[in-house]
């Protein structure tokens, strides 16, 4: 038998240790609403862990849970945030790629028929395009623009001129007699003067107003019956009308048939031009902007190629 000695004294039990963890506040979302899904067995650490700091360092991706207790950012906040840390790269606009393409093909072609490159003014013909499409067209230095209508231009132009007072507008569409007055009072060169009774509402409207708009007269170059202008054999007489009723008449403008090849009738108009003592030719647009800048354009009037194709 073994000795019986005395009992081993009995340590007393120690209560597990446990960390205190504050109650969370109100506001604060509940803990199982994680801001980032788990995976099965992935380690969570605390935000503020010194590993997790590190590893943040070290480019590992590394899931950390929100503390409890603090602010926590919503939806808004995070995009807010990306924002600010988003890199300062502006993509280019669509109409502003457009704009430096058409000015180097017309500079370039300008130089081929040995003129300057800058020899062309180039109109973009804004008809049907918001203000918020032509703004970065204006902000890239583009300060000649075509409207057709004169209702459409009033309701559009005064709110961007007030930004951009050294635009330039041109009336590039047909004009009716009884909107003469509403035509000189908005736009610095019309290019449609094709007849007689247009030519003296548009005098009657410069007396009135005490202002002097370069004027283009239009020419019928091939003789279609759908379109504007005033026929090749009377052209003489409605530049004589014109001078005399005292409207500055600076050149001829044109729109050739379409589907056809319109180097001959810019050929044409260059040598009307001349014979009459017209120095400027407004002739060329989307579609054949480089052969009128060939033959002689001193204005070029282009809609599609910068703004696309109208609904």
């Amino acid at each position: 038998m073994h000795p019986v000695g005395p009992p081993c004294p009995r340590q007393p039990l120690r209560p597990r240790e446990q960390q205190y963890e504050p109650p969370p506040p109100r506001h604060a979302p509940h803990p199982l609403e994680q801001r980032t899904p788990l995976r099965y067995r992935q380690p969570v650490m605390a935000e503020h862990h010194a590993r997790a700091a590190r590893q943040a360092i070290e480019r590992c991706p590394q899931p950390v849970s929100h503390p409890l207790v603090g602010h926590q950012e919503e939806a808004g906040e995070r995009a807010g945030l990306a924002g600010r840390h988003r890199r300062p790269y502006r993509r280019a606009m669509p109409e502003i790629e457009a704009l430096d393409t058409v000015r180097a093909q017309i500079a370039h072609a300008a130089e081929l028929g040995g003129r300057p490159g800058d020899a062309a003014t180039l109109i973009a013909v804004s008809k049907t395009v918001p203000a918020e499409r032509i703004l970065p067209l204006l902000e890239a230095g583009q300060r000649d623009y075509g409207e057709n209508r004169v209702q459409e231009a009033q309701a559009k132009w005064p709110a961007l001129r007030e930004r951009f007072p050294d635009v330039r507008l041109h009336l590039v569409g047909q004009l009716q007699s009884n909107k003469a007055e509403d035509a000189v009072a908005l736009f610095d060169v019309i290019h449609s003067v094709d007849r007689s009774s247009l030519v003296a509402a548009l005098a009657k409207a410069m007396d009135a107003q005490g202002k002097r708009l370069d004027c283009f007269l239009q020419v019928n170059i091939g003789e279609e019956e759908q379109k504007g202008g005033v026929a090749i054999a009377e052209l003489p007489a409605l530049l004589e009308e014109a001078r005399a009723a005292g409207l500055p008449v600076v050149g001829l403008m044109a729109v050739p048939p379409a589907d056809t090849e319109p180097a001959p009738y810019f050929a044409l108009l260059a040598k009307l031009a001349k014979d009459l003592g017209l120095g400027q030719l407004s002739m060329g647009m989307s579609g054949d902007y480089e052969t009128a800048a060939l033959i002689g354009a001193t204005h070029i009037r282009v809609g599609t190629a910068l703004f696309g194709a109208r609904a």
